[in-house]
């Protein structure tokens, strides 16, 4: 079985350069083959990886959105056939729509060949500028995109950056949108993303998996060792779990699952067992007293009964990120690697998002 992962981006956000930190960090011990297609001329990117020993057909005939039919499904079965790789990096045109290349990944009808993840890079320094100018390639790409790499976030001021992903929100909702300046994170954490394997839907419903683990009065009272999947663990556990004792009470059973989104709502409980999750994806640089404030007030009830939180975000002292985990009464925080972007989570009831957003200073 061959992966094949497809990396659009318009013309210069930088689609060769990740790739190769990819090839670097994320995808040792594959065997990888790129099909690259450069639009109007010789593709120049490929000396570094063939010197990686990484093998590459440039498409002969322009555009690789413009010869999907034939040329490219051939392309894809000749690779196959040459070298069986584990996975197929495929960079089309920048003014490539990325709809078009998705669609002759899935017509293939070759169960061997397997659509992989569909990553768009976006400079977000330009990201307007080319909405305005080339609206009809860019927001295809954008649209389509289940992950959105931005590049050029170094050293860029936090409102114009939130604007950007504000942006790209409207014309993507679903996407994980990666914040993090690229030397700041492991190859393998955008595989991750790339991947699906780190969203927010997922940490919302990771999260709540272990809320619903618990069981019972145990959901909310009794909090063990919880790891992130970021390579990073937790350094002690919660010594006093049965001391924290709460207001609210839970039926027999405290089912926290979910379905889709950024906040869900269960059905078939009575009103005082309903549990709301809310989350949020921000590139907000906090102080740790910061954080502290904000679960100190979550202990106040002022934005409804909170009975998890965790989430990680960047900090302002450029110390590394901030890793936290709550519970009512008692909080943890720590310092580790940065993530794509940052994570805020909060299941409870009768939560008041639009005062949480305004308690992270998010609003």
């Amino acid at each position: 079985m061959t992966k094949i992962d497809i990396f659009s981006g318009f013309l210069g956000a930088g689609k060769t350069t990740l790739i190769k930190k990819l090839i670097a960090e994320a995808y040792q011990g594959e065997k990888l083959v790129l099909i690259e297609n450069e639009f109007g001329e010789i593709a120049v990117d490929g000396g570094f990886l063939r010197e990686a020993g990484i093998e590459i057909r440039e498409m002969s005939s322009g555009c690789i959105c413009c010869s999907l039919v034939g040329d490219f499904a051939e392309a894809l079965e000749k690779v196959k056939a040459e070298y069986s790789p584990d996975r197929i990096l495929i960079e089309p045109s920048g003014v490539g729509k990325l709809s078009d290349v998705i669609r002759a990944v899935q017509d293939l009808g070759d169960p061997e060949l397997v659509p992989g993840s569909f990553t768009t890079v976006v400079d977000a320094t330009r990201a307007r500028m080319y909405m305005k100018n080339f609206g009809e390639f860019w927001c295809n790409q954008v649209e389509n995109a289940g992950t959105i790499v931005l590049s050029r976030t170094k050293g860029m001021g936090e409102a114009k950056l939130a604007q950007c992903v504000e942006m790209l929100r409207a014309h993507n909702p679903d996407a994980v949108i990666v914040t993090t300046p690229w030397d700041e994170l492991d190859g393998k954490v955008l595989r991750e993303a790339m991947e699906r394997e780190d969203t927010l839907k997922s940490e919302l419903e990771r999260l709540a998996a272990e809320e619903s683990a618990d069981g019972g009065d145990e959901c909310c009272g009794e909090h063990g060792h919880h790891d992130h999947d970021h390579g990073h663990e937790h350094e002690h556990e919660h010594e006093h779990e049965s001391e924290h004792e709460h207001e609210h009470e839970h039926g027999e059973h405290c089912s926290c699952g979910h379905d889709h989104g950024h906040h869900h709502h269960h059905h078939g409980h009575d009103a005082d067992e309903v549990f709301t999750s809310w989350g949020v994806e921000t590139a907000r640089k906090f102080t740790e007293e910061e954080i502290i404030s904000a679960l100190t007030e979550l202990d106040s009830l002022r934005l409804g009964q909170a009975v998890r939180a965790k989430g990680y975000v960047d900090s302002a002292d450029g110390q590394g990120w901030i890793y936290f985990d709550y519970v009512p009464g008692e909080r943890e925080l720590r310092r580790g690697a940065a993530a794509v972007t940052g994570r805020l989570c909060v299941i409870g009831s009768n939560l008041d998002e639009d005062g949480l957003k305004e308690l992270f200073s998010l609003g």
